[in-house]
């Protein structure tokens, strides 16, 4: 297994200007409840790093990981999609996470998590649509792995590459459970980060 990212926790904002300065950035997209957190705790291999919650949708702003110590961050972003909060919460995390992902100059790419077992549900297809309109590198990441039987794995990641418009090597598959992948997902982030 590779060495675990250096992660350390430095900013919570709703303000994409409130974000520290980064050199380079990279951007955690997924719909709610796919694992966002529980990835980014199972790079770090710090278990309390990302607040993980049993009840979808938890997270509501922007938080900000300094990734080792040359300048560079990670983003853990609201979680779209199905999530117990009032509607108008979570209208407002729309326009939060477009002007982020429009303005934010340090962002090098977008990891959007999808969940392997299911998706890519409609929101996800929505949000790889908006990703590819405005020409914000990404790379699909398809998480929970462990919950998809072996027997089944390659045809579902023809299915699921397929559906999102790729080819089926280009989708990172993880399993922040079994730490399956996180070798792989390591190196692309640290190539990101440079």
């Amino acid at each position: 297994m590779s060495r675990a990212l250096s992660l350390q926790h430095v900013a919570t904002t709703v303000l994409v200007q409130d974000l520290p300065q980064s050199r380079a950035e990279i951007a955690f997209l997924g719909r709610s409840n796919v694992g966002k957190s529980s990835l980014i705790n199972a790079l770090a291999d710090q278990k309390g790093l990302a607040k993980v919650s049993k009840e979808p949708g938890r997270t509501k702003a922007l938080f900000c990981y300094a990734a080792g110590e040359r300048g560079a961050t990670v983003v853990d972003c609201p979680g779209y999609g199905f999530a117990k909060v009032a509607k108008k919460l979570r209208a407002g995390w729309l326009p939060m996470l477009e002007d982020y992902l429009l303005q934010r100059q340090a962002l090098r790419q977008v990891v959007l998590l999808v969940d392997g077992e299911i998706g890519p549900t409609d929101l996800d297809l929505a949000m790889l649509d908006w990703l590819r309109e405005h020409e914000v590198p990404h790379t699909v990441v398809a998480t929970k792995q462990d919950k998809v039987k072996p027997s089944h794995r390659e045809r579902r990641r023809r299915e699921l590459a397929a559906a999102s418009g790729i080819e089926a090597h280009a989708v990172v598959w993880v399993s922040a459970r079994d730490n399956e992948g996180l070798t792989r997902l390591r190196e692309l982030v640290r190539e990101w980060l440079g």
